[in-house]
């Protein structure tokens, strides 16, 4: 009836504060089964947060990322050492609501062919809070089309065994060789729904704090970098031109705000034939033209909650 549960929080170590509210909101479960809070600290030296009261039947463990550094790397240290029946990931500066595991649970009770559990979230930005809801399900012809970006990694549950490869629907271990653990949940969401679809409550159960710097801010190599080994990594992006032109839209505006005027030029011509209205697209135009920097135009669009 309550499968055990590992929660891993990959960091850094740079938000010890965040990180316990993160900690602490996954003991405050009102799920009846165990769960264990991994917390995988990533090339420094761990914080053992030792201020922290630990509830019955919660853990609390303290590790060191061993493989590759950055957030799969992480990701894949945590799941490794993990016990637990189900996985979820949580980043360092989100935190879970209290009824996260329950509903989520019950909704793969109802819905045992999914291949993962996500939820809707609660977007905190520009001292506003903004609910996006997830579909109640989705396919990998859906991520093909679009990221779905209600379907947050911090929302996320998946069964071990998938994520060792020792089931039937063997996923495998977040991608190690994406550049720079870009797109890392993207990746790991277009290989799970390969097997079965995503399901969602449609309620938010997670809040993301979406007011402070991302890691990736003025990475704009990484996320070029990224973006392309998307496209060699899932060929069948070939065959969804919306898909297609949305990534390459992407790549477009990253291009354009390195500065890369031709490149820019040639991927936002690439994607508008395929989809003449993909707005990043005519975004990098914008910005390759001189016209607005290509940070700017993304601050102004992230007030909004929502990325590249």
């Amino acid at each position: 009836m309550y499968p055990s549960v590992s929660a891993i929080i990959a960091t850094n170590g740079k938000r010890p504060q965040l990180l316990r509210t993160a900690v602490e909101s996954i003991f405050a479960q009102d799920y009846p089964g165990h769960v264990e809070v991994l917390v995988v600290f990533d090339r420094v030296e761990p914080d053992r947060l030792e201020d922290l009261t630990i509830p019955a039947d919660r853990s609390l463990s303290i590790i060191s990322n061993t493989r590759t550094g950055g957030l799969a790397g992480g990701r894949n240290s945590g799941i490794l050492a993990a016990s637990g029946q189900l996985i979820g990931f949580c980043d360092d500066d989100d935190w879970w609501m209290p009824s996260k595991l329950s509903k989520q649970v019950a909704l793969w009770q109802q819905h045992p062919q999914a291949v993962a559990i996500a939820s809707g979230i609660s977007v905190r930005t520009n001292g506003q809070d903004i609910v996006r809801l997830a579909p109640k399900s989705a396919s990998f012809q859906d991520f093909l089309g679009s990221r779905i970006t209600e379907i947050h990694p911090s929302a996320l549950l998946y069964r071990r065994e998938d994520l060792v490869g020792t089931s039937n629907t063997p996923i495998g271990l977040v991608d190690e060789e994406l550049p720079a653990s870009y797109g890392e949940d993207y990746d790991l969401l277009l290989r799970a729904t390969r097997f079965g679809s995503v399901y969602s409550v449609q309620e938010p159960l997670i809040g993301v704090l979406w007011d402070r710097q991302s890691f990736f801010a003025g990475k704009w190599q990484a996320m070029a970098d990224g973006l392309s080994y998307m496209l060699r990594k899932f060929p069948e992006f070939e065959q969804h031109p919306r898909g297609l032109a949305r990534i390459a839209g992407q790549v477009a505006f990253v291009h354009a705000s390195l500065g890369h005027r031709s490149q820019a030029v040639a991927y936002a011509r690439s994607a508008l034939r395929r989809d003449p209205r993909q707005l990043r697209a005519w975004a990098a135009l914008v910005v390759a033209s001189g016209a607005i920097k290509g940070q700017t135009l993304l601050d102004a669009v992230q007030k909004t909650g929502r990325g590249l």
